[in-house]
């Protein structure tokens, strides 16, 4: 789709993109450039103490696993085919 550089260096995302991918007012995007070509991409932001939150859960998580105290799981299948029998 075609759209135009205007002043301030402002573009408008055709609307059939913005419904596409689910943009609303105030969404975060990450605008970069290689070879000439200009990435649009958009981005959910956090707070940080929640990021830190996650990645404490994530090495835990490795850490069990690596002492087999954490079950592993081919697939989301067999996790919930798990949890249902724990009913």
């Amino acid at each position: 789709m075609l759209t135009e550089f205007r002043q301030k260096s402002q573009i408008t995302i055709p609307k059939d993109i913005v419904n596409k991918i689910g943009l609303s007012e105030g969404d975060k995007i990450d605008i970069s450039e290689k070879n000439g070509v200009i990435y649009i991409i958009p981005v959910s932001v956090y707070p940080k103490s929640y990021v830190e939150e996650l990645k404490k859960e994530v090495y835990g998580i490795r850490e069990k696993i690596a002492s087999g105290k954490q079950p592993v799981f081919d697939d989301l299948d067999a996790l919930f085919e798990k949890l249902d029998k724990r009913k």
